[in-house]
């Protein structure tokens, strides 16, 4: 399927029907308000899903939302078997929709691909088990640990694929958030370039308000973009950011999980901070961050004074250093990323 989907705030799930070894159905779940992607896949395989077998990454559902319960679809398309990837953390699914179906006579089998499923909906699982945005801390930095040089210097740090990757990634993001200083050094875009997919909500965190007035984020007709700084901040700024299509909100005093907190209330999942190493560190101290995409390219600059992507933590022994688990390592052209999920041990 190429079609792109955007189903937040719920899960990311894809269905296909497989009968003597042949797929006959396929669906995925596009956008909230559509069917589910069960019921798309029996629409694909019509009267031929009776005695088929339906794979799914997540739990059918079996209470009434937007939409019926794919539980009762699968029932009524006489199904023998379906195979879920993982059970829905939410509490009105979790286990029920397996449950009926077995008590409909269909034999379940649960746990196939189980991790990748779980990390396909990691935002969603976050965001039903916590009650928060699920934060994802880019950066890409040289083998000596900067993000730019001595000047301030910073593109670029890795090469076009990583770079793409990037795009890719913020395609599969509500939002993506940057400080005041790389808005006034970079003049980003924060698009998805040429990647599949749409433009995130661009967000910008500035406690002063101290930015031009031209750049790329105010253009809204690409992307969205949402500012947020302090109480009576630079207001005659404000009244022309907000006569350009900008979204300023005040908060006071402004930090990451305010942000986070006013992301949630409005319904998004999955947040990626493109942030400088001092947005960056606030953020890890506030408890904001799950996971870490950290770029490293195959290059030396060094300079005391060059930007590291982490700022003070107030960690003053090794033993105190946060921990990434789950750890994946990926070569990509010349650089290499690392991807993992932050271990607090209790200091969150």
């Amino acid at each position: 399927m190429t079609s792109f989907s955007t189903p937040n705030p719920n899960p990311m799930v894809g269905a296909v029907v497989v009968k003597n070894g042949q797929i006959i159905g396929e669906g995925f779940h596009p956008k909230p308000g559509d069917p589910h992607a069960e019921v798309f896949a029996l629409r694909d395989a019509g009267e031929n899903a009776a005695g088929g077998t339906v794979y799914v990454n997540l739990e059918p559902c079996n209470h009434y939302g937007r939409t019926p319960p794919c539980t009762e679809a699968l029932i009524a398309a006489r199904v023998a078997k379906v195979v879920v990837g993982m059970v829905d953390p939410n509490p009105l699914v979790s286990g029920k929709g397996l449950a009926k179906l077995e008590d409909a006579g269909i034999e379940v089998i649960v746990g196939v691909e189980e991790t990748a499923c779980r990390r396909l909906n990691e935002a969603f699982c976050h965001r039903i088990l916590h009650h928060q945005c699920f934060g994802i801390l880019k950066y890409a930095m040289t083998l000596d640990g900067k993000i730019a040089t001595s000047t301030g210097h910073s593109a670029w740090v890795t090469g076009t694929t990583s770079r793409q990757l990037v795009h890719q990634t913020r395609a599969g993001c509500d939002a993506v958030i940057v400080g005041g200083n790389t808005v006034r050094r970079d003049n980003p875009h924060l698009t998805i370039h040429q990647a599949t997919g749409r433009n995130p909500l661009r967000v910008v965190m500035s406690r002063n308000l101290h930015l031009p007035q031209e750049a790329n984020l105010w253009d809204v007709q690409v992307a969205p973009t949402l500012v947020f700084t302090e109480w009576g901040k630079n207001p005659s700024l404000q009244a022309e950011l907000r006569s350009k299509g900008v979204e300023v909100l005040e908060l006071s005093p402004l930090s990451p999980a305010q942000v986070m907190e006013v992301l949630y209330e409005r319904q998004l999942s999955s947040i990626l901070w493109e942030c400088g190493g001092v947005l960056g560190a606030q953020a890890i101290r506030e408890g904001v961050i799950q996971k870490v995409m950290a770029f490293m390219a195959p290059k030396i600059i060094g300079g005391v004074s060059a930007a590291s992507p982490v700022g003070d933590l107030g960690l003053e022994k090794m033993s105190d250093a946060l921990l990434l688990e789950s750890v994946i390592l990926r070569q990509v052209d010349q650089d290499i990323l690392v991807e993992g999920y932050l271990n607090y041990g209790g200091q969150k």
